[in-house]
C-alpha cells in the first residue's frame, strides 16, 4: 500500500511539475504584459486573481476589453510598455492577429513559425510599468506576480519596471535561448538580470523547438525570500 501511495504521490508531483502556471496558486494578482486579447483569462479567473492587462495595439486592446467584460476583477490597460518614458518605437504588428509583434525586426523566428510576418508597422510612445502604474494609481502590493509576453523587449519591460521587482513573488515570461527577433533578450540574460534582482528559477517548460539549434520556453522565477 505505501509503495502505490508513493508511486501516485510521485506521478502527482510529476504532473505538477510540467504545469508552468502552477505557481498562481500562490499569489493573488497578475499584471500580465503583452496581453494580446487576454488568452488566459479564465485560468486566472480560476484562481480568483486579480488582474492588469496590458496590450499595445489599439484594435487587439479593443477586443481584449470586450472579452473581458465578465471579469469584473481583469481590468485592460492600452500602454507599450519599455524601459523609458515617452520614447518613441516603431512598433510591427504580426499577421497572427497580433501575436508575434515587436518594437524589433524578427529575425530566426520564421525557422520555428515561417507563416508569421510584418503586415503593418505603428508609432508608439513607450512608458514604464513603474510609470503605469502611478498614473493609474494601482497599489503593486496587491500584484504580485508578473507575466511577460512582449516578444523579445521583456528586458526592457523588467529594467523600467524598477523598484517593483521587490513587490513580486513570482516573475513569469515568454523567452528563447536563440535571436528569434534581432537583438532580443534571450533566456541566459533575462537570468542574469534576475538574479542580480534575487530571483530564482522556479520552474522551466520548453514549448517549441528550432531545427537548427535553439528553444523557446515558458520561465517562472521566484523571488528569494
Amino acid at each position: 500500500m505505501k509503495a502505490k501511495i508513493k508511486a501516485i504521490l510521485r506521478r502527482a508531483g510529476a504532473i505538477l511539475k510540467r504545469d508552468p502556471d502552477r505557481f498562481l496558486r500562490k499569489v493573488s494578482g497578475v499584471i500580465h504584459v503583452g496581453a494580446n486579447t487576454g488568452q488566459e483569462r479564465e485560468l486566472y479567473k480560476k484562481h480568483g486573481l486579480r488582474v492588469i492587462w496590458v496590450e499595445p495595439i489599439p484594435e487587439v486592446f479593443e477586443k481584449l476589453k470586450l472579452n473581458l467584460t465578465d471579469f469584473p476583477q481583469q481590468r485592460a490597460l492600452q500602454y507599450l510598455v519599455s524601459d523609458q518614458d515617452n520614447a518613441q518605437y516603431q512598433f510591427h504588428v504580426a499577421n497572427n492577429d497580433g501575436a508575434s509583434s515587436s518594437i524589433l525586426e524578427l529575425k530566426h523566428h520564421k525557422d520555428i513559425w515561417p507563416e508569421v510576418a510584418y503586415e503593418r508597422t505603428l508609432a508608439l510612445k513607450s512608458k514604464t510599468l513603474a510609470s503605469i502604474l502611478a498614473e493609474e494609481r494601482i497599489d503593486p502590493r496587491e500584484y504580485d506576480a508578473l507575466i511577460m509576453d512582449t516578444q523579445g523587449s521583456e528586458l526592457l519591460v523588467l529594467k523600467g519596471a524598477g523598484a517593483l521587482l521587490q513587490h513580486f513573488r513570482y516573475i513569469k515570461t515568454e523567452v528563447p535561448d536563440f535571436e528569434s527577433y534581432a537583438g532580443c533578450c534571450q533566456l541566459s540574460t533575462i537570468a542574469s538580470f534576475l538574479t542580480r534582482h534575487r530571483y530564482r528559477e522556479y520552474s522551466r517548460t520548453k514549448f517549441a523547438q528550432r531545427t537548427e539549434g535553439g528553444s523557446y520556453y515558458d520561465v517562472v522565477f521566484e523571488r528569494i525570500a
